[in-house]
């Protein structure tokens, strides 16, 4: 902890700090999982060694900027959220245990990105095992399809990051397939080779996630110059051509110079082309996960459903994950319990004891601002189907009862189960 203190109490990471935190909400963490007062927010340098004196061990702010942080609360009404909203930056998370994938990842994004005419790109090292790639909301058209940019969130960050995961798929597979072999990856993950692979093509996201659907409003990302707690790295800004070469121990503590700002760019280039181009896409393949006028479900039940007839994909998720998948799977939970007429508020309760099950647990900030987001959603959306690999085969939860079989969603298993006891 002293190493701690020792960093946050230098001059050029305070001035970092609170410069990235103008118009943010800002949230505190006093180790791993254990968030502060939200909202918040840091204006002065002083208050960062302070908070650190106290315990703080770490700096969280929002991709989304904001009039007044301080007047956000649970529950504001979407009209509410995008008065009070000036702008939201695009922040493109990529994560993967294996930091040499993640590297070739993050160095296609850019070239996506720069293709698409945009120059003032942003990359700092996640202070895990990721990267974070941003472009400043500066950057953004004003307007498209007749709306606000500025309310374009959290879906226009959706679409957007969507189309490029979409464009990186097959230079991303070869890149990865030009470093290892199929077998070697499957030897090191544990994982069967069927269970990395597509249409019988390696596929890269069984094994690399891009954060897309779970972008959600006020979402938080390590603020540059915080300090990971799990792994005492600091989250480091990096120019785009250090990439390539960056090794973790660049992020020590004791290394640290500042020499990089994030998402500060004094002169702004506008480059609506992704925009279009992405929204465009998006239209043409009609993604219903990040669909803006989702498919929705009418639920046929009246009263909830007992877990005792949920599928098991959704059992083994409920008993704690062994591996990667948290996120994903507490969006498919929400969505399947909606699903089967759970309130919202004893969905909350599941969540919040399954948490501690997994092998490491969601900081409880996260799962809110998930439940959050759903309170205000008046349509009720299905989970993801049954042969859509990224989920249940890939977090290996699929076991197939005969009251599986030819099945297109989970919840047509817990009708059928249903039906089957009412027979009964």
């Amino acid at each position: 902890m002293a190493d701690f203190i020792q960093f946050y109490s230098r001059k050029d990471i305070q001035k970092e700090l609170v410069k990235f935190a103008k118009n943010r909400e800002v949230s505190v963490m006093y180790g791993v999982g254990q968030f502060g007062k939200r909202p918040d927010v840091l204006q002065y340098e002083n208050d960062i060694l302070e908070l650190a004196k106290s315990g703080a061990t770490s700096f969280h702010a929002s991709e989304e900027r904001w009039k007044d942080p301080l007047r956000l609360q649970p529950g504001m009404l979407q009209r509410q959220l995008d008065d009070l909203r000036i702008g939201w930056d695009l922040i493109i998370d990529i994560d993967c245990k294996f930091l040499e994938y993640t590297k070739q990842a993050a160095l296609l994004l850019v070239e996506a990105l720069q293709y698409n005419d945009l120059k003032n790109i942003s990359v700092k090292f996640s202070g895990g095992t990721g990267f974070h790639i941003a472009v400043p909301y500066e950057a953004f058209p004003e307007k498209i399809h007749n709306t606000l940019i500025k309310d374009w969130f959290p879906e226009g960050a959706r679409i957007i990051a969507s189309y490029l995961k979409y464009l990186l798929k097959e230079p991303l597979s070869e890149r990865i397939l030009s470093l290892s072999k199929l077998q070697e990856i499957s030897k090191a993950l544990n994982k069967p080779q069927e269970e990395l692979t597509e249409d019988g093509r390696f596929n890269p996201y069984s094994l690399l996630e891009i954060d897309t659907i779970l972008i959600s409003s006020r979402h938080m990302i390590r603020m540059p110059y915080s300090i990971n707690e799990k792994t005492s790295l600091v989250s480091l800004p990096l120019k785009l051509n250090q990439i390539k070469n960056f090794q973790p121990s660049q992020a020590k503590i004791k290394n640290i110079e500042v020499e990089t700002s994030f998402l500060e760019h004094k002169e702004i280039t506008q480059a609506p082309q992704l925009f279009i181009q992405s929204f465009d896409w998006f239209r043409q393949t009609a993604k219903p996960e990040i669909s803006l006028t989702k498919r929705t479900y009418e639920p046929a039940l009246k009263i909830a459903a007992k877990p005792e007839y949920f599928p098991p994909c959704i059992q083994n998720i409920l008993k704690g994950l062994k591996e990667d998948g948290r996120k994903r799977s507490v969006f498919m939970l929400i969505n399947f319990l909606k699903s089967v007429s759970w309130p919202i508020e004893d969905i909350q309760t599941l969540l919040l004891k399954w948490n501690p099950k997994n092998y490491e647990p969601l900081r409880e900030g996260y799962i809110l601002s998930q439940i959050n987001w759903h309170k205000k959603q008046k349509q009720i959306v299905l989970p993801p189907n049954c042969d859509n690999k990224n989920y249940y085969a890939n977090l290996r939860v699929c076991n197939q009862t005969h009251f599986c079989k030819n099945l297109k969603n989970p919840v047509n298993y817990v009708m059928r189960r249903m039906r089957f006891a009412k027979k009964k």
